[in-house]
């Protein structure tokens, strides 16, 4: 039987047995890519992600002014515009990505001169308005198109703000902290729950000055950056999908090397230890203020759990959530999600298609507004799973495959490749059948 190259057939596991080492995680490759090139001199990065989302990033920077020179698969070197981008005569594609149009936003609103920035269709879809209120607070000029990219900024000269977050936004924070950058006085921004931070810990590994406090972040501008060179540690994100298959396997055994640590991610570390999971870091260290390490899974022999996750913890693990509701169906007791209307507004609206998949593959599912209820100890089979063109639903129903009864074909596998393209290679490297 041939599949068409966009469908994925994945067949049931025995086990997870193994060691990986996982693609430059995506968060710090976006921030690294932009600082870089917006700092002075000539910046050099190894394991950087080899996801399409990044490569966005990298693209549009280049139309900035900067020199992006690939010096491997996973290695670049980035030569900085020292502060001052050029503009494009075209429009910037940020492809499929949320993070580079929204932190590239705050980047460009204080330079002078017009940007166009554009995306695919999904992404044309996602919701803009949240930077347009705190950049237009500072005094930039935005135009949104009905609350959506295409999104054209007529930049130039701001004013420091003191700014609320309505919604808990690691990308919103990081496009007013990059405004602020290069603003006089300081720029303060607050929020409710304490988001990712890699922006923060990016922006000092470049020799900028930020502060910190309980509920509020703050930088003092102008402020130069400064060229560094760093390894990018593994995507805690990706690892997290083969952590949960992992959990899915009495007598599994798994290692991840050099994996980001960061305290504002590794959340989900937490949640599978609550379900039962036997967890080890070794070799934890710091490097350019982000902490790695290698982490070792194994299964309980008498199966996982149950939990709950809602508030603060449902904004941290926003990523997570899809693949933690795919492999819930497999625990004893289910899993609950609540606080997570955020994952309606994703690539795609994430709650309802984890629930569809989910009855697809015989699953019991109760859908909220703001999350799921998915019930434990069921005996999933295999079905059609429909990603809706969304990397993490068509590795989470990848996952939640290992366990079913009989194979399950993943449609739309191809948008794996946007976020990690050596993910099924690395799920069937580790895969005992």
């Amino acid at each position: 039987m041939s599949i068409a190259a966009q469908e994925r057939l994945v067949r049931p596991a025995r086990n997870i047995l193994g060691s990986l080492c996982l693609p430059g995680d995506k968060s710090i490759s976006h921030r690294y890519a932009m600082l870089s090139a917006f700092a002075e001199g000539v910046s050099r990065f190894t394991n950087f992600s080899t996801g399409a989302d990044c490569a966005s990033t990298l693209a549009c920077m280049a139309a900035l002014g900067a020199k992006v020179n690939r010096t491997g698969p996973d290695s670049v070197e980035i030569t900085g515009v020292a502060g001052r981008v050029t503009p494009a005569k075209h429009p910037l594609d940020c492809g499929n990505s949320g993070s580079t149009m929204r932190m590239i936003s705050g980047l460009l609103a204080p330079q002078q001169g017009r940007f166009t920035l554009i995306g695919d269709a999904s992404l044309s879809r996602r919701p803009m308005e949240r930077i347009r209120k705190p950049l237009e607070a500072m005094g930039a000029r935005l135009t949104l198109t009905e609350g959506h990219a295409p999104l054209t900024i007529d930049g130039g000269p701001l004013i420091a703000i003191d700014y609320t977050t309505p919604v808990p936004s690691a990308q919103v924070k990081s496009c007013i902290l990059l405004a602020g950058l290069q603003t006089a006085g300081t720029t303060t921004i607050r929020e409710a729950v304490r988001t990712r931070d890699h922006s923060e810990l990016a922006l000092r590994a470049f020799g900028a000055s930020v502060t910190r406090t309980a509920d509020s972040v703050s930088i003092g501008g102008p402020q130069p950056l400064h060229a560094i060179d760093a390894a990018v540690p593994g995507d805690l994100s990706s690892a997290a999908f083969f952590l949960c298959a992992a959990v899915l396997f009495p007598g599994s055994n798994l290692v991840l090397d050099a994996i980001g640590l960061n305290p504002t991610r590794a959340s989900l570390l937490d949640v599978l230890t609550a379900l039962g999971a036997r967890i080890s870091v070794l070799n934890l260290e710091e490097k350019h203020a982000e902490l790695v390490g290698t982490v070792q899974i194994s299964a309980p022999a008498e199966g996982m759990g149950s939990t709950e996750i809602g508030g603060a913890l449902a904004a941290q693990l926003i990523d997570e959530l899809p693949v933690l509701a795919a492999i819930a169906p497999y625990t004893s007791g289910g899993i609950r999600i609540r606080g997570a209307r955020e994952l309606r507004v994703k690539e795609s609206d994430r709650i309802a298609l984890a629930a569809k998949n989910l009855r697809a593959m015989g699953a019991e599912v109760e859908e909220f507004e703001d999350g799921l209820d998915v019930p434990g100890g069921q005996t999933l089979h295999g079905a059609t799973i429909d990603s809706g063109g969304d990397h993490r639903i068509a590795m989470a129903f990848s996952v939640a495959a290992l366990r079913a009864e009989g194979e399950t074909l993943i449609q739309g596998a191809e948008s794996a490749s946007i976020s990690f393209p050596e993910f099924f290679d690395l799920l069937d490297r580790v895969a005992e059948r």
